[in-house]
């Protein structure tokens, strides 16, 4: 990996924010909860990386059918028709969402005084999943000068008044560990900016009759 001074560390991050808030996430979270209700979450046994410094925990409840809620969150390359921050997504892998599915994602970074323009790469595998109630998938996310390895965790659980999805996820690699609060935050505008249009899509299509 190239060499990273710390200016052009808090450049790229910068610049993912500038994304973030271009896409709308910057918004005032529509989410409840403190940064980590409760105990780390977990799928079939295992979570997020306990040793990261980089960390967000949020959920939110959803007025929509459960099977509604899991298919808009497992049809990968539909991704980009509801979720705002996603440009290209696909399935490297064919059949139903399962353990071992991997696929690829793509998020635009906008040119900025220090960086051009470039596009944040994302490459998931599911490492543990139960169908309808969590998932857990890891992988790399890259860009020209930077490297995020990810752990992220989903769960669904019915609830009166809808399903409650709660995700965690963490963070490592050298750039983002040397500005934890500034990648935290950016972190935490992404989680709650995915739950906002997941509760928005999943509610649209629940009042649709759609799914």
């Amino acid at each position: 990996m190239p060499a990273f001074p710390g200016t052009g560390i808090r450049a790229v991050l910068c610049t993912a924010s500038l994304l973030l808030g271009a896409l709308g996430t910057a918004a005032a979270p529509a989410v409840a909860g403190p940064e980590r209700p409760g105990a780390p979450l977990t799928c079939r046994g295992k979570g997020v990386d306990p040793g990261a410094s980089v960390r967000h925990r949020t959920e939110t409840v959803i007025d929509a059918p459960p099977h509604t809620i899991w298919r808009l969150q497992t049809e990968i390359a539909h991704w980009p028709l509801w979720k705002g921050s996603v440009d290209s997504a696909e399935r490297l892998d064919h059949g139903p969402f399962r353990k071992g599915s991997a696929f690829r994602w793509t998020m635009p970074v906008p040119p900025n005084p220090v960086t051009p323009a470039t596009r944040l790469e994302i490459t998931s595998t599911v490492e543990q999943l139960k169908h309808g109630s969590c998932i857990r998938w890891t992988g790399p996310a890259t860009a020209e000068g930077l490297r995020i390895d990810g752990i992220h965790v989903w769960t669904f659980t019915r609830v009166p008044g809808g399903v409650r999805v709660a995700t965690e996820e963490t963070h490592t690699g050298p750039q983002v560990e040397a500005v934890p609060e500034v990648a935290t935050e950016i972190l935490r505008q992404g989680l709650e900016a995915w739950l906002r249009d997941l509760k928005t899509a999943a509610e649209a299509r629940s009042r649709a009759g759609l799914y």
